[in-house]
């Protein structure tokens, strides 16, 4: 199979499923969805690797899928990193201006934001996103593009991502293995943020949720800029260990239960709807209420939005959220989710699909492919030089995005 040129590759490494996206340019140079490939997701929990083998298999099946249905080999790939081991903190760097005549050039750029990003980081852990929100020339604020104005002291404040230098290892080892390139890194919820977010939602104000099998995702936006990500270590796999452990029933039949009459909230089913619920060891099968289904997995999703509230109120921007919410991620498609994280957040909430992509966009329009969609999405912006962040801390063996780079296409 010939290669087809200009292609980009996401490759979405969740808890319950690997998710593999191809694109390319079109005639007219938009972006379009090529192929797409699933597989169960083996060997590893809260998106982080615990069996190397297991994984390395899954990465297999999804990215042949996708090779099958594009029609070329795939070489490399963009891989989407989460994990409750990550962990992101807001610096502020500071620098006088270098010229003579006091124009800021773009390597005073360079300059503030490394300055920024030095801050004491412990042995085990590495930065893996390096994001300017704004600069600041001479005590005036809300720069976004300082490069020609004139100032003596340039500030940058920035927003810095750090995760566990083994869980990248692992992650980058394990797509090696399946015989593959490693070009970047990408936090998931920035990558999703992508595919789903729109320019208004991200001036206003806007939570961003990527409620997955093993872990929920936070990105908080607002003026154009990320201002707060978080991980979350609850998805939609504790909702179904919640089902199972209720009920007395395997971890695949609570699943199924989940997908086919679950709901977020109790009130919007009706109690006298019954189940049959398959019993563990040979037992035999019994009826429950559907209402006592949508009773066990509310307190669950309500703990999951409580915990991404609490983080979405740690900084200053909580109430000047104009975009409200916004779900994407498997679990946002049970009923009733919507309207339990408007109870919990006070705020709007919409659900996230992928969009502004072109080609087999409807095999991806799925809140479960946000990631995968968002990784293409960032990786054609990368190569055309409009990369909404930029890659510092890449661990050896991957493809570095440089600051330079970054910052010379943007402006």
């Amino acid at each position: 199979m010939a290669q087809a040129t200009r292609t980009f590759v996401g490759l979405d490494i969740g808890t319950t499923k690997i998710h593999c996206v191809v694109a390319d340019h079109g005639p007219n140079g938009d972006l379009r969805i090529v192929g797409v490939g699933t597989a169960p997701s083996e060997g590893l929990r809260r998106g982080v690797v615990v069996d190397l083998e297991k994984t390395v298999g899954s990465l297999e099946r999804a990215v042949a899928e996708a090779e099958r249905m594009a029609g070329f080999d795939v070489k490399g790939v963009y891989a989407g990193i989460a994990g409750d081991h990550i962990r992101s903190i807001n610096s502020r760097g500071v620098i006088a201006v270098a010229r003579k005549d006091n124009e800021i050039a773009p390597a005073d750029v360079e300059r503030v934001v490394e300055a920024a990003k030095a801050i004491a980081i412990p042995m085990d852990r590495e930065i893996i996103h390096v994001i300017p929100q704004e600069f600041l020339v001479d005590d005036q604020d809300g720069i976004k593009d300082p490069v020609g104005m004139s100032g003596v002291r340039l500030e940058a404040e920035v927003h810095i991502i750090t995760g566990a230098v083994t869980s990248a290892k692992n992650i980058c080892r394990a797509i090696q293995r399946a015989g593959l390139k490693v070009y970047d890194l990408v936090l998931e919820p920035l990558a999703s943020a992508q595919a789903v977010l729109d320019e208004d939602e991200r001036a206003l104000g806007v939570v961003l949720l990527d409620i997955g099998g093993g872990t929920t995702d936070v990105a908080v936006f607002h003026e154009g800029s990320i201002r707060h990500t978080a991980i979350i270590p609850f998805g939609g796999a504790s909702v179904t260990s919640d089902i199972a452990i209720g009920l007395r029933t395997p971890i695949d039949k609570a699943e199924s239960l989940k997908i086919q009459y679950g709901s977020a909230l109790a009130s919007l089913v009706p109690a006298e709807e019954v189940l049959a619920v398959a019993g563990v060891g040979g037992r035999t099968d019994r009826e429950i209420s559907r209402h006592v289904l949508a009773s066990m997995i509310e307190p669950r999703m309500e703990e999951i939005f409580a915990l991404a509230n609490r983080e979405v109120r740690k900084n200053h921007f909580a109430e000047l959220l104009g975009g409200g919410v916004v779900l994407t991620g498997g679990t946002s498609l049970l009923p009733g989710v919507a309207e339990l994280a408007e109870q919990v957040f006070e705020m709007p909430v919409r659900l996230g699909r992928p969009r502004g992509v072109g080609g087999l966009a409807q095999n991806v329009a799925d809140p479960r492919c946000s990631t995968g969609v968002g990784l293409v999405i960032h990786a054609a912006r990368q190569e055309s030089g409009d990369g909404m962040y930029t890659d510092t801390g890449a661990p050896k063996g991957r493809q570095r995005f440089d600051l330079w780079n970054w910052f010379t296409s943007r402006f």
